[in-house]
Protein backbone atom coordinates (compact mmCIF):
# COMPACT_ATOMS: atom_id res chain seq x y z
CA UNK A 1 0.00 0.00 0.00
CA UNK A 2 1.30 3.39 -1.04
CA UNK A 3 1.81 5.69 1.90
CA UNK A 4 1.09 9.44 1.92
CA UNK A 5 4.76 10.20 2.32
CA UNK A 6 5.60 8.31 -0.88
CA UNK A 7 2.83 10.12 -2.74
CA UNK A 8 4.24 13.50 -1.75
CA UNK A 9 7.72 12.52 -3.00
CA UNK A 10 6.30 11.36 -6.34
CA UNK A 11 4.28 14.59 -6.71
CA UNK A 12 7.30 16.75 -6.06
CA UNK A 13 9.35 14.80 -8.60
CA UNK A 14 6.65 15.27 -11.24
CA UNK A 15 6.49 19.02 -10.54
CA UNK A 16 10.28 19.30 -10.85
CA UNK A 17 10.27 17.48 -14.16
CA UNK A 18 7.51 19.71 -15.49
CA UNK A 19 9.44 22.85 -14.42
CA UNK A 20 12.64 21.64 -16.07
CA UNK A 21 10.72 20.85 -19.25
CA UNK A 22 9.09 24.27 -19.38
CA UNK A 23 12.26 26.27 -18.44
CA UNK A 24 13.76 26.50 -21.98
CA UNK A 25 10.52 27.87 -23.38
CA UNK A 26 10.33 30.47 -20.59
CA UNK A 27 13.93 31.54 -21.19
CA UNK A 28 13.39 31.70 -24.93
CA UNK A 29 10.19 33.74 -24.65
CA UNK A 30 11.90 37.20 -24.42
CA UNK A 31 14.29 36.28 -27.22
CA UNK A 32 11.42 35.05 -29.40
CA UNK A 33 9.46 38.24 -28.72
CA UNK A 34 12.53 40.30 -29.60
CA UNK A 35 12.97 38.31 -32.85
CA UNK A 36 9.31 38.84 -33.78
CA UNK A 37 9.69 42.57 -33.19
CA UNK A 38 12.77 42.63 -35.41
CA UNK A 39 10.94 40.76 -38.22
CA UNK A 40 7.97 43.10 -37.98
CA UNK A 41 10.25 46.16 -37.95
CA UNK A 42 12.12 44.95 -41.04
CA UNK A 43 8.77 44.78 -42.84
CA UNK A 44 7.47 48.18 -41.75
CA UNK A 45 10.84 50.00 -41.31
CA UNK A 46 13.52 48.28 -43.42
CA UNK A 47 17.16 48.54 -42.22
CA UNK A 48 16.11 50.15 -38.92
CA UNK A 49 18.43 48.53 -36.36
CA UNK A 50 18.21 51.36 -33.86
CA UNK A 51 17.01 49.12 -30.97
CA UNK A 52 19.95 46.77 -31.49
CA UNK A 53 22.50 49.56 -31.49
CA UNK A 54 20.74 51.18 -28.54
CA UNK A 55 21.26 47.98 -26.61
CA UNK A 56 24.90 47.79 -27.75
CA UNK A 57 25.59 51.34 -26.58
CA UNK A 58 23.75 50.88 -23.31
CA UNK A 59 25.72 50.02 -20.17
CA UNK A 60 22.65 48.27 -18.74
CA UNK A 61 22.46 45.41 -21.24
CA UNK A 62 24.44 42.44 -19.85
CA UNK A 63 23.94 40.45 -23.05
CA UNK A 64 26.29 42.82 -24.88
CA UNK A 65 28.89 43.08 -22.09
CA UNK A 66 30.59 39.70 -22.28
CA UNK A 67 34.33 39.68 -22.96
CA UNK A 68 37.22 37.33 -22.27
CA UNK A 69 39.60 40.32 -22.09
CA UNK A 70 39.90 41.86 -18.65
CA UNK A 71 40.58 45.59 -18.25
CA UNK A 72 38.97 49.00 -18.25
CA UNK A 73 36.17 49.41 -20.82
CA UNK A 74 36.84 46.01 -22.40
CA UNK A 75 33.10 45.28 -22.32
CA UNK A 76 32.17 48.57 -24.04
CA UNK A 77 31.57 47.77 -27.71
CA UNK A 78 30.56 51.27 -28.85
CA UNK A 79 31.31 54.53 -27.00
CA UNK A 80 28.89 57.21 -28.14
CA UNK A 81 31.12 60.08 -26.92
CA UNK A 82 33.71 59.08 -29.50
CA UNK A 83 31.52 60.41 -32.30
CA UNK A 84 31.09 63.70 -30.44
CA UNK A 85 34.86 63.98 -30.03
CA UNK A 86 35.42 63.17 -33.71
CA UNK A 87 33.05 65.95 -34.80
CA UNK A 88 34.27 68.50 -32.24
CA UNK A 89 38.00 68.24 -32.89
CA UNK A 90 38.03 69.69 -36.45
CA UNK A 91 35.95 72.67 -35.30
CA UNK A 92 38.40 73.41 -32.50
CA UNK A 93 41.33 73.07 -34.88
CA UNK A 94 39.68 75.48 -37.32
CA UNK A 95 39.04 78.07 -34.59
CA UNK A 96 42.61 77.72 -33.31
CA UNK A 97 43.99 78.06 -36.83
CA UNK A 98 42.07 81.30 -37.33
CA UNK A 99 43.41 82.64 -34.01
CA UNK A 100 46.98 81.89 -35.16
CA UNK A 101 46.41 83.60 -38.50
CA UNK A 102 44.95 86.73 -36.87
CA UNK A 103 47.80 86.82 -34.32
CA UNK A 104 50.45 86.68 -37.05
CA UNK A 105 48.64 89.26 -39.16
CA UNK A 106 48.38 91.56 -36.14
CA UNK A 107 52.11 91.26 -35.41
CA UNK A 108 52.99 91.89 -39.04
CA UNK A 109 50.80 95.01 -39.09
CA UNK A 110 52.24 96.23 -35.79
CA UNK A 111 55.80 95.80 -37.05
CA UNK A 112 54.99 97.65 -40.27
CA UNK A 113 53.55 100.53 -38.23
CA UNK A 114 55.96 100.67 -35.28
CA UNK A 115 59.11 98.93 -36.43
CA UNK A 116 61.68 97.67 -33.96
CA UNK A 117 61.68 99.35 -30.54
CA UNK A 118 65.10 100.83 -29.89
CA UNK A 119 66.83 103.14 -27.39
CA UNK A 120 66.28 106.88 -27.05
CA UNK A 121 69.69 107.39 -25.40
CA UNK A 122 73.11 106.21 -26.51
CA UNK A 123 74.48 102.94 -25.07
CA UNK A 124 76.31 103.52 -21.80
CA UNK A 125 79.03 100.95 -22.40
CA UNK A 126 78.45 99.59 -18.88
CA UNK A 127 76.62 96.30 -18.37
CA UNK A 128 74.30 94.49 -15.97
CA UNK A 129 73.95 90.73 -15.75
CA UNK A 130 70.24 90.22 -16.42
CA UNK A 131 70.16 86.41 -16.62
CA UNK A 132 72.41 83.82 -14.98
CA UNK A 133 73.68 80.73 -16.76
CA UNK A 134 71.00 78.53 -15.17
CA UNK A 135 68.33 81.07 -16.19
CA UNK A 136 69.44 80.95 -19.81
CA UNK A 137 69.90 77.18 -19.98
CA UNK A 138 66.43 76.61 -18.55
CA UNK A 139 64.85 79.21 -20.82
CA UNK A 140 66.44 77.87 -24.00
CA UNK A 141 65.67 74.27 -23.06
CA UNK A 142 62.02 75.10 -22.57
CA UNK A 143 61.91 77.43 -25.59
CA UNK A 144 63.52 75.02 -28.07
CA UNK A 145 61.42 72.08 -26.88
CA UNK A 146 58.27 74.26 -27.03
CA UNK A 147 59.00 75.37 -30.60
CA UNK A 148 59.71 71.76 -31.63
CA UNK A 149 56.47 70.58 -30.05
CA UNK A 150 54.58 73.49 -31.57
CA UNK A 151 55.78 72.85 -35.13
CA UNK A 152 55.25 69.07 -34.94
CA UNK A 153 51.86 69.59 -33.28
CA UNK A 154 50.77 71.92 -36.08
CA UNK A 155 51.84 69.30 -38.63
CA UNK A 156 49.82 66.63 -36.80
CA UNK A 157 46.78 68.92 -36.48
CA UNK A 158 46.72 70.70 -39.84
CA UNK A 159 48.99 68.57 -42.03
CA UNK A 160 46.28 66.59 -43.79
CA UNK A 161 44.45 69.81 -44.66
CA UNK A 162 47.44 71.98 -45.62
CA UNK A 163 50.43 69.79 -46.53
CA UNK A 164 48.81 66.64 -47.93
CA UNK A 165 47.12 68.31 -50.95
CA UNK A 166 50.40 70.04 -51.83
CA UNK A 167 53.12 67.41 -51.31
CA UNK A 168 51.15 64.18 -51.74
CA UNK A 169 50.69 61.05 -49.62
CA UNK A 170 54.21 59.60 -49.72
CA UNK A 171 56.13 62.67 -48.58
CA UNK A 172 53.44 63.66 -46.10
CA UNK A 173 53.49 60.20 -44.52
CA UNK A 174 57.23 60.55 -43.83
CA UNK A 175 56.81 64.06 -42.44
CA UNK A 176 53.88 62.96 -40.26
CA UNK A 177 55.81 59.98 -38.86
CA UNK A 178 58.84 62.15 -38.05
CA UNK A 179 56.61 64.82 -36.49
CA UNK A 180 54.79 62.28 -34.32
CA UNK A 181 57.98 60.69 -33.00
CA UNK A 182 59.66 64.05 -32.39
CA UNK A 183 56.55 65.22 -30.54
CA UNK A 184 56.51 62.13 -28.31
CA UNK A 185 60.22 62.12 -27.46
CA UNK A 186 60.74 65.87 -26.99
CA UNK A 187 57.66 66.17 -24.75
CA UNK A 188 59.41 64.85 -21.58
CA UNK A 189 62.12 67.52 -21.95
CA UNK A 190 59.49 70.25 -22.01
CA UNK A 191 57.65 68.61 -19.12
CA UNK A 192 60.79 68.68 -16.94
CA UNK A 193 61.86 72.21 -17.90
CA UNK A 194 58.53 73.90 -17.10
CA UNK A 195 58.58 73.47 -13.28
CA UNK A 196 62.25 74.51 -13.13
CA UNK A 197 61.46 77.64 -15.16
CA UNK A 198 58.53 78.51 -12.87
CA UNK A 199 60.68 78.18 -9.74
CA UNK A 200 63.46 80.34 -11.20
CA UNK A 201 61.27 83.23 -12.37
CA UNK A 202 58.30 83.10 -9.98
CA UNK A 203 59.55 85.77 -7.56
CA UNK A 204 60.22 88.45 -10.19
CA UNK A 205 56.85 87.81 -11.87
CA UNK A 206 54.69 88.47 -8.83
CA UNK A 207 52.27 91.40 -9.44
CA UNK A 208 53.28 94.84 -8.13
CA UNK A 209 51.35 98.08 -7.79
CA UNK A 210 53.43 99.78 -10.49
CA UNK A 211 52.18 97.14 -12.96
CA UNK A 212 48.80 98.91 -13.00
CA UNK A 213 50.33 101.95 -14.71
CA UNK A 214 51.89 99.72 -17.37
CA UNK A 215 48.55 98.01 -18.03
CA UNK A 216 46.65 101.32 -18.29
CA UNK A 217 49.10 102.68 -20.86
CA UNK A 218 50.09 99.32 -22.36
CA UNK A 219 53.71 100.12 -21.65
CA UNK A 220 53.70 102.98 -24.14
CA UNK A 221 53.85 100.43 -26.96
CA UNK A 222 50.91 101.98 -28.81
CA UNK A 223 52.61 105.34 -29.27
CA UNK A 224 55.55 105.87 -31.60
CA UNK A 225 58.61 107.13 -29.80
CA UNK A 226 56.71 107.50 -26.51
CA UNK A 227 58.43 106.98 -23.16
CA UNK A 228 58.44 103.54 -21.58
CA UNK A 229 56.60 102.98 -18.30
CA UNK A 230 58.94 102.24 -15.36
CA UNK A 231 58.80 98.54 -14.44
CA UNK A 232 60.65 95.94 -12.44
CA UNK A 233 62.75 93.14 -13.87
CA UNK A 234 59.71 92.09 -15.91
CA UNK A 235 56.88 94.34 -17.03
CA UNK A 236 53.18 93.54 -16.71
CA UNK A 237 53.01 92.13 -20.24
CA UNK A 238 55.85 89.71 -19.53
CA UNK A 239 54.20 88.76 -16.24
CA UNK A 240 50.92 88.06 -18.06
CA UNK A 241 52.79 85.76 -20.42
CA UNK A 242 54.50 84.06 -17.48
CA UNK A 243 51.25 83.34 -15.66
CA UNK A 244 49.07 82.66 -18.69
CA UNK A 245 51.48 80.95 -21.07
CA UNK A 246 53.76 79.13 -18.62
CA UNK A 247 51.87 78.57 -15.37
CA UNK A 248 48.43 77.85 -16.88
CA UNK A 249 48.68 76.73 -20.50
CA UNK A 250 52.08 75.00 -20.33
CA UNK A 251 51.17 73.16 -17.12
CA UNK A 252 47.86 72.08 -18.69
CA UNK A 253 49.80 70.91 -21.76
CA UNK A 254 52.15 68.87 -19.57
CA UNK A 255 49.31 67.18 -17.67
CA UNK A 256 47.11 66.45 -20.71
CA UNK A 257 50.17 65.44 -22.73
CA UNK A 258 51.24 62.95 -20.05
CA UNK A 259 47.75 61.39 -20.14
CA UNK A 260 48.01 61.02 -23.93
CA UNK A 261 51.66 59.92 -23.90
CA UNK A 262 51.09 57.06 -21.43
CA UNK A 263 47.69 55.54 -22.33
CA UNK A 264 48.15 52.31 -20.35
CA UNK A 265 47.60 53.67 -16.86
CA UNK A 266 43.93 52.68 -16.57
CA UNK A 267 42.51 55.87 -18.08
CA UNK A 268 39.43 55.20 -20.17
CA UNK A 269 38.55 56.51 -23.59
CA UNK A 270 36.52 59.40 -22.16
CA UNK A 271 39.53 60.67 -20.21
CA UNK A 272 41.72 60.35 -23.30
CA UNK A 273 39.17 62.34 -25.34
CA UNK A 274 38.96 65.10 -22.72
CA UNK A 275 42.77 65.18 -22.53
CA UNK A 276 43.04 65.42 -26.32
CA UNK A 277 40.60 68.34 -26.56
CA UNK A 278 42.30 70.11 -23.65
CA UNK A 279 45.71 69.55 -25.24
CA UNK A 280 44.65 70.92 -28.63
CA UNK A 281 42.93 74.01 -27.18
CA UNK A 282 45.79 74.87 -24.81
CA UNK A 283 48.41 74.22 -27.49
CA UNK A 284 46.82 76.53 -30.05
CA UNK A 285 46.34 79.30 -27.48
CA UNK A 286 49.91 78.83 -26.21
CA UNK A 287 51.36 79.03 -29.73
CA UNK A 288 49.38 82.22 -30.40
CA UNK A 289 50.61 83.82 -27.15
CA UNK A 290 54.18 82.70 -27.76
CA UNK A 291 54.16 84.52 -31.11
CA UNK A 292 54.02 87.83 -29.22
CA UNK A 293 56.86 86.79 -26.92
CA UNK A 294 59.03 85.58 -29.81
CA UNK A 295 58.34 88.75 -31.76
CA UNK A 296 59.34 91.11 -28.93
CA UNK A 297 62.25 88.89 -27.99
CA UNK A 298 63.77 88.99 -31.48
CA UNK A 299 62.99 91.65 -34.08
CA UNK A 300 60.44 93.62 -32.05
CA UNK A 301 62.79 95.08 -29.43
CA UNK A 302 66.47 95.85 -29.88
CA UNK A 303 68.64 94.19 -27.25
CA UNK A 304 66.02 91.74 -25.93
CA UNK A 305 67.43 88.72 -27.77
CA UNK A 306 71.00 89.62 -26.78
CA UNK A 307 69.90 89.74 -23.13
CA UNK A 308 68.88 86.09 -23.18
CA UNK A 309 71.62 85.12 -25.64
CA UNK A 310 74.52 86.54 -23.61
CA UNK A 311 72.95 87.15 -20.19
CA UNK A 312 73.95 90.86 -20.18
CA UNK A 313 72.27 94.17 -21.04
CA UNK A 314 73.62 97.69 -21.42
CA UNK A 315 72.78 99.99 -18.49
CA UNK A 316 71.04 102.42 -20.84
CA UNK A 317 68.80 99.59 -22.06
CA UNK A 318 68.01 98.52 -18.50
CA UNK A 319 67.23 102.06 -17.40
CA UNK A 320 64.93 102.79 -20.34
CA UNK A 321 63.00 99.51 -20.44
CA UNK A 322 63.10 98.42 -16.78
CA UNK A 323 63.85 101.53 -14.72
CA UNK A 324 62.68 100.23 -11.34
CA UNK A 325 64.77 97.08 -11.72
CA UNK A 326 67.75 99.17 -12.86
CA UNK A 327 67.52 101.31 -9.73
CA UNK A 328 67.25 98.21 -7.52
CA UNK A 329 70.39 96.77 -9.14
CA UNK A 330 72.33 100.01 -8.66
CA UNK A 331 71.19 100.19 -5.03
CA UNK A 332 72.17 96.55 -4.39
CA UNK A 333 68.58 95.42 -3.67
CA UNK A 334 68.44 92.92 -6.54
CA UNK A 335 69.99 89.51 -7.00
CA UNK A 336 71.26 90.73 -10.37
CA UNK A 337 74.31 92.98 -10.39
CA UNK A 338 76.30 95.42 -12.46
CA UNK A 339 79.47 93.89 -13.89
CA UNK A 340 82.74 95.40 -14.97
CA UNK A 341 84.03 92.55 -17.12
CA UNK A 342 81.84 91.23 -19.94
CA UNK A 343 82.97 88.57 -22.43
CA UNK A 344 84.27 90.29 -25.54
CA UNK A 345 81.90 88.42 -27.83
CA UNK A 346 78.89 89.38 -25.72
CA UNK A 347 80.00 93.00 -25.53
CA UNK A 348 80.48 93.25 -29.29
CA UNK A 349 77.10 91.65 -29.99
CA UNK A 350 75.22 93.97 -27.60
CA UNK A 351 76.96 97.12 -28.80
CA UNK A 352 76.42 96.28 -32.46
CA UNK A 353 72.71 95.70 -31.89
CA UNK A 354 72.16 98.87 -29.87
CA UNK A 355 74.13 101.03 -32.30
CA UNK A 356 71.74 100.03 -35.06
CA UNK A 357 68.71 100.95 -32.95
Amino acid sequence: MIRDRDMRVVARALLLCAALYALPSWAQAPAQEHAKEQVQRQQTQPLNNAPVWRDVRSSETPAYQTSQVRGIETTVLVQSQGETWRQLRPLISLAGGLILVFALMGLFGYYRWRGAIGLHDKPAGRFIQRFSDIDRVTHWTMAISFVTLGITGLIITFGKYVLLPVIGYTLFSWIAIIAKNLHNFVAPIFLLSVPVFILLFLRDNLPRLYDIQWVLKFGGMLSKGGPHIPTGRFNAGEKALFWGLVCVLSVALCISGAVLLFPNYEQGRAIMQYANITHVVCALLAIAMSCFHIYLGTIGMKGAYEAMRTGYVDEAWAKEHHQIWYEEVKAGRSSQRAVEQVPAEARAQIEQTLRSA
